[in-house]
């Protein structure tokens, strides 16, 4: 009997034994292509230059706690970040995952705004169909609303907006880029109901990730929505764990939106999942209003900046910038949506094919005409997670695309050291598994 509190208690998963390249082989020696962790192993899972690292770090020191010190991988790999991102963010607060990295991101912007003599802006703003993490904070924050329903008396007031979501809203009489004004307008209309001098930050992902599946925005919504909150002083929050650390084909995902955040949240791709590591990044001028002031960010994690962890992203960060990786994800975007659009573009149960980079989703229906999901009692991206893990496939089906209860799709974040055969692999897997299912 496993004394182990799984994730499920009906689940009888079994034990993973070792990882070699994109594969993962359990106990049994199956080995099973890992194509949707939640996008996080982007480098495989045996790189012999991050383990190396980490154990080099491991011989010198594992921890020291930052109320008493920094450390050199923290330091590198802070600069790292900093050179690479591009326009003002300038800090980096190092924390131990994504949902960590989200929280740290509201408490800072409600600090700011403290600091600055704002004391009553403290609302957020989110979308509809989004996630941000699972902590009390980050979960009121996202809009993914079977995961916030048992927990919604204990969360803070959060006000949400429609998603970037062009498949399912854009209406027949409107272009791509009008559509996308119309809903970023919704931000200003949302600001001046609550009241601007209340609202302290919106939040949103780039390219929107487990809850959409993989729904980018269309060209010119993120450019108003930064008009929007330059206007009312509301701070920027970009929420890149997914759809960051070059998974879209740039290291950053808002490069390709030409807008820079006030605050952006990065995790998964960071470590690669060979360390558990976040970080939260901000404006100099966020900075220097604490540095300025209190001198304190009221905040903070045990293992906060964790040297080993640090050591092991600093090594993945630097296999993606120097490998030429980002050239690498944008060519097997490519590649991974002319397959599977060659696959299964016709297919009458599927709607949609999109995404960004290896940052890929499909979403299923019932009716291609019409659009129409599949009953939810189907359990058709259940059904569909369990047949391809069967035929050697991880992928990240999900279910609620539509409004939390309805809608199917899956979600597919393949390594970025995928090979052209393995593009194959993964397609034919998929196309099997979802045949066999509907």
């Amino acid at each position: 009997m496993s004394h182990v509190f799984p994730r499920h208690t009906k689940a009888n998963n079994p034990q993973i034994s070792h990882g070699e390249g994109c594969y993962l082989i359990d106990q049994s020696g199956k080995r099973y292509f890992n194509a949707g962790d939640a996008a996080v192993s982007c480098l495989g899972h045996s790189d012999e230059e991050v383990t190396a690292a980490i154990k080099a770090q491991l011989d010198k020191v594992a921890f020291g706690h930052t109320g008493f010190f920094t450390s050199e991988p923290a330091e590198q790999l802070a600069d790292l970040l900093v050179q690479n991102a591009p326009g003002t963010l300038d800090r980096v607060y190092f924390v131990s995952g994504g949902s960590e990295a989200v929280e740290s991101a509201l408490k800072l912007a409600r600090q700011y705004f403290l600091e600055t003599g704002e004391t009553s802006r403290h609302r957020v703003i989110a979308r509809r169909q989004s996630y941000h993490g699972n902590t009390l904070g980050a979960l009121a924050s996202g809009g993914n609303a079977w995961r916030r329903e048992p927990f919604a008396p204990l969360m803070i007031e959060t006000s949400h907006i429609s998603p970037c979501y062009a498949y399912r809203d854009k209406r027949d009489d409107e272009t791509a880029f009008d559509f996308g004004q119309r809903v970023a307008n919704e931000l200003e209309e949302e600001i001046l109901r609550l009241g601007p001098e209340t609202v302290m930050a919106f939040i949103a992902e780039p390219v929107v990730g487990a809850t959409l599946g993989a729904v980018p925005p269309v060209e010119g919504y993120y450019k108003r929505i930064r008009e929007i909150c330059d206007q009312y002083g509301v701070l920027l929050i970009l929420d890149e764990v997914m759809c960051g650390m070059g998974r879209t084909g740039s290291l950053f995902a808002y490069e390709q939106e030409d807008i820079v955040p006030d605050i952006v949240s990065i995790a998964k791709g960071l470590g690669a999942g060979y360390q558990p590591i976040g970080a939260m990044m901000c404006t100099n001028t966020i900075y220097e209003a604490i540095e300025n002031g209190s001198g304190f960010f009221q905040h903070g994690h045990t293992y906060l900046a964790h040297p080993a962890a640090c050591a092991g992203s600093y090594a993945v960060v630097s296999a993606i910038m120097d490998r030429g990786l980002l050239d690498r994800v944008q060519y097997l975007g490519e590649r991974f949506q002319q397959e599977l659009r060659s696959a299964l573009g016709q297919h009458p149960h599927i709607g949609d094919i999109r995404g960004r980079g290896l940052f890929l989703g499909l979403e299923i229906v019932e009716n291609r005409e019409t659009k129409a999901p599949f009953d939810p009692s189907r359990q058709i991206n259940k059904k569909l997670k369990k047949q391809a893990f069967e035929g050697g496939l991880i992928c990240y089906p999900m279910g609620g695309t539509i409004d939390g209860k309805r809608g199917d799709h899956v979600l597919l974040a393949p390594p970025f050291i995928t090979s052209d055969a393995q593009v194959d692999e993964v397609v034919s897997k998929l196309k099997n598994a979802f045949e066999a299912v509907v």
